[in-house]
């Protein structure tokens, strides 16, 4: 296969859906400096076809045209933003091809599958990356910093709520078969914030969900999920879920000498207002609106370019996709379910506050053919 020798890695962003086009596409600006954007893969063409015009001319390719673009040289890397049912197919694929992988969270739907995605990472030396961005946000690593400069003494609990109203029964996120649930969709920032914080992986959860099956909009999945997670030295994690109250995005982090909240904890459209309180003293900080996904576009293109293993890796998204795999069975048993081996996580690495990175927010371009989340 015909290789780049460039110092930028040309890359095809693999379904043309929402936060491709508000977010990630746009974000190619900001990261032009090792990262070009040069395909798209769409079950759309005419719809890709007016998102390319918005942007700069790219090839547009189907879904059956997948495994030529991946075989021709062209491109070095994909970014996969397509429905969370078909994350471990297109992944797959390129994995085999020796295409790298920047893959859109939630990794894949069931835990075997993660560790199938990262076996073959690891046979066909591409590298894999799970788009945690908030994994490079400076307001959720300061919280990071605060711990390891024991600002909070030791750690006793975290606590979230994320959560929006969804009202149009068409939305992808209300369907079973594809992923669909508060848990999966945005629960999944709690738990990755809840681990980031605690430094490690929860041994137990008790789960709770809710409004499944009371309204046609709920017919498939519940409306909301309540979860506990145990750490080591009895330290505990809660989070509410939810598809159906008004907007809110945040997490309490409470230890033995102080604490600090985030607001806008998950967000990526808004500022974030973070508050530390030591000694009842409060500091406060302010992150404007910023963009969050070019710096994942420049952090996976560095690691690709000087072979280093990425932060969040394939690891990172098995982590998670094991959680939830526990709180639905939990859920679904009434009752707690243990999470004490840890299958491949021991050479998982650890979240790095230097990998904050700052880059200017981005005008909301104008969408075709896509729905916003809520």
């Amino acid at each position: 296969m015909k290789r780049n020798n460039k110092k930028v890695i040309r890359y095809a962003v693999v379904g043309i859906g929402h936060i491709a086009q508000v977010a990630m596409i746009p974000a190619f600006r900001h990261a032009q400096e090792n990262s070009s954007l040069v395909a798209f893969v769409t079950g759309d063409i005419k719809k890709s076809q007016k998102v390319a015009n918005e942007h700069h001319p790219v090839t547009i390719c189907g879904y059956d045209e997948y495994e030529a673009l991946l075989a021709s040289g062209a491109i070095d890397a994909v970014y996969i933003a397509l429905p969370n049912h078909m994350h471990y197919e297109y992944t797959a694929m390129a994995l085999k091809a020796g295409i790298h992988v920047l893959c859109e969270k939630p990794f894949t739907l069931e835990a075997k599958q993660s560790e199938r995605l990262i076996q073959l990472s690891e046979k066909y030396g591409a590298k894999l990356m799970v788009a945690y961005r908030l994994h490079f946000d400076p307001a959720n690593l300061k919280v990071v910093e605060y711990i390891k400069d024991r600002k909070l003494g030791e750690l006793k609990y975290f606590t979230s709520s994320f959560s929006f109203k969804i009202e149009n029964s068409e939305n992808i996120r209300l369907q079973k078969n594809t992923g669909g649930g508060p848990i999966w969709d945005i629960g999944i920032y709690c738990i990755n914030a809840a681990r980031m914080m605690f430094r490690e992986e929860p041994t137990e959860v008790f789960a709770f969900a809710g409004g499944q099956g009371m309204t046609k909009l709920f017919a498939e999945v519940p409306e909301a999920m309540t979860v506990s997670m145990r750490f080591s030295k009895d330290r505990f994690a809660t989070f509410t879920c939810s598809f159906n109250t008004e907007a809110i995005s945040m997490f309490d982090l409470v230890g033995t000498k102080g604490r600090v909240r985030l607001e806008g904890a998950y967000e990526y459209a808004g500022k974030r207002e973070l508050s530390l309180i030591v000694d009842e003293k409060e500091t406060k900080k302010t992150f404007p609106k910023m963009d969050q996904f070019a710096p994942e576009l420049l952090y996976f293109s560095e690691c690709i370019l000087k072979n280093k293993k990425p932060e969040p890796s394939g690891l990172e998204g098995l982590a998670d996709v094991r959680i939830i795999e526990a709180i639905l069975r939990s859920a679904e048993q009434k009752k707690a379910v243990s999470l004490r081996e840890k299958p491949m996580l021991e050479k998982k690495k650890k979240i790095d506050p230097k990998q904050a990175k700052r880059k200017p927010s981005i005008t909301s371009p104008k969408t075709h053919g896509v729905q916003a989340p809520h």
